[in-house]
């Protein structure tokens, strides 16, 4: 029998899928850095797992028990494809415009902070919803690969 996902599984796998990423406790999160050799200070994120909420994210109600974010930054096209264009910008502490309800779990949506710059995030995502956003992931990867590899030039 198959297990729900956990932060600490989709974690895992992502450390194990995707080469040259390291995982970073920072900001309330568990960041996912590409950073092959460790050649950049921290490295260039494109997944975080959010268990709790911070002072300018609470729009997912992330205290809730059990309740955690998968956070991705794919690409713009397939934030199109998935959304349209990128809503504007919160102001500090608020969550972007749409009509998104960020607290529904197993639910892709925008980031609500960050879906201005193409980030998506779901709530307690379910295997087959992991298994619909491997495109959206394998994408911030290759996003983070292209962006890591112009800093270390």
């Amino acid at each position: 029998m198959l297990h729900t996902p956990t932060p600490s599984s989709i974690l895992d796998d992502l450390l194990n899928r995707y080469p040259g990423t390291v995982a970073v406790d920072a900001w309330g999160e568990t960041s996912v850095f590409y950073n092959p050799g460790n050649r950049l200070p921290r490295g260039v994120y494109f997944a975080t797992v959010k268990q709790k909420d911070g002072d300018n994210d609470k729009a997912s109600d992330l205290n809730r028990e059990g309740v955690f974010r998968l956070n991705i930054g794919t690409s713009k096209p397939m934030f199109l494809d998935a959304f349209g264009p990128p809503p504007k910008r919160p102001a500090k502490g608020c969550a972007i415009d749409g009509p998104w309800d960020f607290t529904q779990l197993n639910q892709l949506t925008p980031h609500p902070v960050y879906g201005w710059m193409s980030w998506v995030a779901v709530l307690n995502p379910s295997r087959e919803t992991l298994t619909y956003l491997m495109p959206l992931i394998d994408a911030a990867y290759d996003k983070a690969k292209g962006a890591f590899n112009k800093k270390v030039k």
